[in-house]
């Protein structure tokens, strides 16, 4: 499985986010200039999240963007699934139904696409954006 660009902008974007929106709302261009992202880009990346509930925002001055829920809510499979669609490495209709399968009753390929895909799974659905923004500051400290 490749990750799409924007996958890789989106996460960037929502872990600056969460860098910076404690205490006001960020704007796309302040995201933009820092993760060095098209504004055009990234407003469309934000459309998707915010239709999500991913993030929130405010219109008029001082507006911007929030995270839609607290960072510890929000895990990368959430971010990806909005962004990629299905995060899954391999098809296989037998995984699904074993009668799409003219092969199910010999065929095991299917136990290792489901092996890949449920790792993926619980690896993107363990990792949380607190964590991500944590170790991002923590970078940020160490750089100075």
């Amino acid at each position: 499985m490749k990750l799409s660009t924007r996958a890789r902008y989106g996460l960037k974007a929502l872990i600056d986010l969460g860098l910076h929106c404690e205490t006001e709302a960020v704007s796309i261009q302040s995201i933009a200039g820092r993760q060095n992202i098209s504004d055009s880009y990234l407003e469309q990346l934000m459309a998707k999240l915010k239709k999500a509930g991913l993030v929130e925002s405010t219109r008029g001055a001082g507006g911007g963007y929030r995270l839609g829920r607290p960072a510890e809510e929000i895990s990368v499979g959430d971010v990806l699934r909005v962004l990629e669609g299905s995060l899954e490495a391999a098809q296989c209709s037998g995984m699904e139904d074993e009668s799409a399968c003219e092969n199910h009753d010999i065929c095991v390929t299917k136990y290792v696409w489901k092996r890949i895909n449920d790792s993926i799974t619980q690896a993107v659905d363990t990792m949380m954006l607190d964590q991500l923004i944590e170790e991002s500051r923590k970078k940020q400290k160490e750089k100075m």
